[in-house]
């Protein structure tokens, strides 16, 4: 018997009828017309299956790259050391709010409350003081200064912390004789927006020392607690201009008092800041 040959293109039937040779294969497989359909359609629907699942899109890894944004990126902190300011957008400014701002020296600097540094840095603070920013209070410890700042703006603030660390980089360098860096991070700023928290931070910086020595009492002389004006004993004021300028916003001159002044011998700072 000779082999039929199978349609193509052009021969297939125009009534969708299958391309197989319905008598050759009814003959070989001794199948009906309606059962070879059946399993060609089952046939037909397992390689469907198989296709759909072969060409399933995968995700691809993320390729690698340098600097940017990405989990674990980053300076890791260093064990037994305090972890830095972390870098990222500031928050706007506005001119109303006081701010606490705190600056750290490097591990190699601790004596800023030394007699041959402190002089020096209150100068620093005395002359950093212009039109947009305003130094109105300050405590220096042994590595690191409290300061309540005031500035018409973002622009301001950040050109007068600036200025304030190059010339204290300057004048510790002086005094000490070296050459380096003298902060180690970058300035810690939060605004006060509430009369009770102007208060509890001038606590906090204009009786700092209190904090790390639980023996001190008094005025603390590396600090402008001489010269505030909120205690509620009468202190005298020492001779000579101030190293500080008066407060200009309501929170830091005025709303602060609604909730009394300050007792210089009952009040602590707290532990942490504010």
């Amino acid at each position: 018997m000779a082999l039929q040959r199978r349609p193509g293109n052009a021969d297939r039937p125009s009534d969708g009828a299958r391309w197989l040779d319905r008598p050759l294969e009814v003959q070989r497989h001794r199948l009906s017309p309606a059962a070879l359909d059946r399993r060609y359609l089952a046939w037909y629907e397992v390689r469907l299956f198989k296709m759909a699942h072969r060409l399933q899109q995968l995700a691809l890894p993320s390729p690698r790259t340098w600097g940017g944004r990405r989990a674990g990126a980053g300076r890791k902190p260093t064990a037994g050391r305090r972890r830095g300011v972390p870098h990222v957008a500031r928050p706007p400014h506005h001119a109303s709010y006081p701010l606490h701002v705190t600056l750290r020296t490097g591990p190699t600097i601790r004596c800023l409350r030394a007699a041959r540094v402190f002089p020096s840095v209150r100068r620093v603070l005395a002359a950093s003081s212009h039109d947009g920013f305003r130094v109105v209070h300050f405590s220096i410890q042994d590595d690191h200064l409290h300061l309540i700042v005031e500035a018409e703006d973002r622009a301001a603030l950040t050109r007068g912390l600036r200025g304030l660390a190059v010339r204290l980089a300057r004048a510790v360098n002086r005094a000490l004789g070296r050459r380096g860096p003298v902060c180690s991070d970058r300035y810690h700023a939060r605004p006060l927006t509430s009369p009770r928290a102007v208060r509890i931070a001038l606590v906090y910086v204009l009786l700092n020392r209190r904090k790390d020595c639980a023996g001190e009492r008094g005025l603390d002389p590396c600090s402008s607690a001489p010269w505030f004006n909120g205690w509620r004993e009468a202190v005298a004021s020492p001779p000579g201009p101030p190293p500080v300028v008066g407060a200009r916003t309501w929170l830091a001159a005025v709303g602060w008092r609604r909730h009394g002044l300050i007792d210089l011998d009952a009040e602590r700072p707290k532990t942490r800041a504010p």
